[in-house]
This record gives structure tokens, sequence and C-alpha cells, in this order.
């Protein structure tokens, strides 16, 4: 080793442990912030849009989707549009986000289902007798889908020493998975919103409901099939790309987005725990393995905000 190699490793170690102790110091001051680029660009015609995200571009198209469109919950009545529609069609994507978000730990057809059963509650998940019919009635539902090859059955489970769980077991091409519902699946937040749409889109849909935009219309048996038909319609002439990364845009983008002050997104990064975030900190990035896999396999599935 050479005493340049030594001189350049000490130099990068003062560096680092510079900055380590003063990058904490410069964001409790508000003096760090991180440039977002965006991950689409939607292109009309001539004009082009860049979307922040997901959120951003589903809020758009919605805002698109329901420009000139209404309702009509059967053949007789009038169209529910405005506000009213809007406030409804929100609460739907919100659901829909919610049910991609946990498709990655449950089946997705299942978490559809849910907005059609009735809701269980803390008190009926510990009734025996009533979970049984709720589970042999979603067994029904889920197998009655033809346009599936899978096939399910759900049971209610107490077994002594063990707290009540709902196990789905989903047969497609001759493979076997089962996914278990603790009484704490029902009692989550997400669960609650999902039963609470279908509380309010139980029997709103009627014979000849149908769903209109401008001049066009479209016959639906669902609220589902009316969102689906919206949102196509709003995607019609728009180019939406997405971005992999900012090597996939040329100078001039990148400047527009990322860099220009008047154009780009600044977020500011803050420490909220400091003690926290420097074990995190340690844990993903230090020399020992294990606990990084540990980390990584606990909290693969809570991600809300993963871009691959």
């Amino acid at each position: 080793m050479t005493d340049a190699d030594v001189d350049g490793s000490h130099i990068r170690t003062l560096l680092l442990t510079f900055f380590y102790r003063q990058i904490p110091m410069l964001i409790e001051r508000g003096h760090v912030y991180i440039a977002q680029p965006p991950l689409y660009k939607v292109k009309r015609g001539k004009q082009e849009v860049y979307v922040k995200d997901d959120l951003e571009l589903n809020s758009m198209l919605l805002a698109s989707a329901l420009d000139d469109a209404g309702l009509h919950v059967n053949g007789a009545a009038p169209a529910l549009s405005g506000p009213g529609f809007e406030t409804l069609a929100r609460q739907y994507m919100e659901v829909q986000a919610i049910v991609r978000r946990w498709a990655r730990r449950y089946d997705e057809r299942l978490l559809e289902q849910l907005t059609y059963m009735p809701a269980v509650s803390a008190a009926e998940f510990d009734r025996a007798d009533w979970m049984r019919d709720w589970t042999r009635d979603l067994a029904q539902q889920l197998n009655g889908l033809s346009d599936s090859p899978r096939s399910y059955r759900v049971d209610y489970r107490q077994v002594d020493g063990h707290p009540a769980r709902v196990t789905v077991s989903k047969t497609e091409h001759g493979s076997v998975t089962e996914k278990a519902l603790p009484k704490e699946f029902f009692e989550s937040a997400e669960y609650l919103r999902i039963v609470e749409l279908g509380k309010t889109l139980a029997g709103m849909i009627g014979e000849g409901a149908h769903v209109t935009r401008g001049e066009a219309r479209e016959d639906i048996g669902s609220f589902k099939q009316a969102m689906t038909w919206l949102m196509d319609q709003a995607r019609k002439g728009q180019s939406i790309q997405r971005y992999k990364g900012l090597g996939e845009m040329n100078p001039e983008q990148l400047w527009d987005t990322t860099i220009n002050p008047e154009t780009r997104r600044l977020m500011q990064v803050r420490i909220e725990d400091i003690v926290a975030s420097d074990e995190i900190f340690t844990t993903l990035m230090g020399d020992q393995v294990e606990p990084r896999r540990e980390f990584i396999e606990k909290n693969a599935l809570a991600v809300s905000n993963l871009d691959i």
C-alpha cells in the first residue's frame, strides 16, 4: 500500500465523519432538501404535464373522467353528477388503492369481494355460528365468479390455545395457497374503509343503469363497471409515459422537472427521532447482514411507496 493510498483513505474517512456529524445539524435547522423528479409525463396533443406519482395521476385522470359525466342508477333515475358523484368516485378510488396495496399480501379477488359482504365487527367475529355462515357466503360468492379458473375454500377456525381466524385457501392450476385473516384484519382502518364503501353501494345499481360522458353512453351492471368505463374514456387521446429513472430524461426535461427553481418539487428532510433514525441507518447500511435481512423481511409488505 502506498502513501497515496493511505492519504486517500484517511481523507475519505475524515469526509465521511464530517458529513455524518454535520448532516443531523443541517437537517434540524431545515437546510436539507431533496428534489423529487416526476414519475409520469402525460401528453395530450401538444400539451405536456409532468405528474409526481400514481396518486396525482389517478386524481388527474379522475377529474377528466368526471368532466361532463353522469351516473343513472336505473333507467328512470336522473343523472348523479357534480360534487355528489365526485365524492362517491373518490371513495371508490381510495378503496381500489387499498386493494392494490393489500394485494401484495392477500388475494386481490378476495379483497374486492369483501366490499359486497356484510361487515364483520369485533363482536360478530367471536360468534362462531355467525362467522361460519359468513365464510360460507363468501366462498359461494368467490366461486360464483366464472371469469377465473380459481376455486376457493373459506373456513372459520377456533383451535384451543390459539385465537380464532378466517382461513382462505385458493386453488389455481393445481397449486394451493392459504392465507389467514385474524381478528385484527377486520379491525383495521383499511378493512373498515372497504366495508364503508360496500354499505354506500349496496342496492344502488338497478335495472337500466347506465353512465354517460358527453354524448357517449355505456350500460352498466355495477358501479365498478361505470368507473372502469369512465377512466378508460379519460385515457383516450392521452399518452402516459412512466419514467424508470432520471437517465430516461433528456437534459431539457431534467432541467424543467428537477433542477429549475421555478418548476421543481422539493421535499424537506426532517428527523422526528434522531436515535431511531440512527438505528435504522446502521441496520440498513452497516456491516451486519442478518439485522438488515430481518428488517427487510419484517417490513417488506408494509411498503407504501415502492418504485421498481
